[in-house]
């Protein structure tokens, strides 16, 4: 039992950062914006989480911050693809080169003294067996996705703002036609998602490790591509998608833990092996939105 709840506990905090990032990535590319930059935003969110616990002495602060951070990467990347009409794959890859650069060079210049955020204990559900402890013992900004998750399914599929960023992503010629402003909304939903990516960034590093390590995102804003397109453009299966992703990480960490030798490299990449075999089997069985990826120019088909 032992060995199934430290495995649990483990690829529930494996999990967390990717299911913040993925309910922002779940609203952009239901607008048509295919986001390569969620690395950048996480990778801004970790390191300026850190930062803004510093100095403000609190978790919270540092959350803040981190979230800040993501939306201004948004925001730039929002500014160049959907004003500038810049590619947004090259927007991406560059935002996320240049974060793994100014982290890595901030993080030698720097002096950090970061808070971590205090543990939260679930009376009675904790004591749950087997899952009681993974589930309802975390640090408490794991909780916000108790609210992340709602508000995202809510506002893409309740309200209004939804409605339109919905249809820029599946026919953006005729949701111009209607009045709506196409590209606002897909920097939008852009900026939501640089909010959310930041926190989950922030979250990694405030909320589970406590410091931050250079590249500490290793690839988990691309986990987050995945894990959307594994979910069919659902938000549910995305975050499955999550899930799955968050419990291969988790191997890793916890099989030395409980003294099972593993080759190393193997634990490593299983989790973009399983994203590679995801996107392979399920990019072309889930209906992506029709304009996924595809710039808009008004009066052009």
């Amino acid at each position: 039992m032992d060995a199934v709840t430290t495995i649990l506990g483990s690829a529930v905090r494996q999990t967390a950062p990717l299911a913040f990032a993925t309910c922002g990535e779940y609203a952009a590319e239901r607008s048509g914006t295919l986001n390569i930059s969620i690395e950048a935003m996480m990778l801004g969110g970790a390191f300026f989480g850190v930062l803004g616990s510093s100095v403000t002495g609190s978790v919270a602060g540092g959350l803040v911050l981190g979230s800040l951070v993501g939306f201004l990467v948004a925001f730039i990347h929002a500014q160049l693809s959907h004003r500038l009409a810049a590619n947004t794959f090259v927007v991406g890859l560059s935002l996320n080169a240049l974060l793994l650069g100014l982290t890595s060079y901030l993080l030698e210049t720097t002096d950090l003294d970061p808070e971590q955020a205090g543990v939260v204990t679930i009376p009675l559900l904790s004591e749950i067996p087997w899952i009681g402890e993974p589930l309802f013992k975390n640090r408490w900004p794991i909780y916000l996705l108790l609210v992340a998750i709602p508000l995202t399914k809510w506002l893409i599929d309740r309200t209004r703002w939804g409605l339109e960023v919905r249809s820029a992503g599946e026919d953006p010629q005729a949701a111009d036609v209607t009045g709506i402003d196409v590209n606002k909304r897909r920097r939008q939903s852009l900026y939501y998602c640089g909010v959310l990516s930041g926190m989950g960034g922030a979250y990694l590093s405030v909320g589970e490790v406590g410091l931050f390590n250079n590249n500490m995102t290793a690839g988990a804003g691309f986990l987050v591509n995945a894990a959307v397109i594994f979910g069919a453009w659902r938000l549910g299966g995305a975050l499955m998608g999550c899930v799955l992703f968050g419990t291969a990480s988790s191997i890793q960490l916890a099989l030395p833990a409980l003294g099972h030798r593993v080759t190393p490299q193997l634990l490593i990449v299983l989790p973009y092996i399983l994203a590679l075999a995801a996107m392979v089997i399920f990019a072309s069985r889930g209906r992506k939105p029709a304009a996924l990826a595809r710039p808009f120019v008004r009066g052009l088909a």
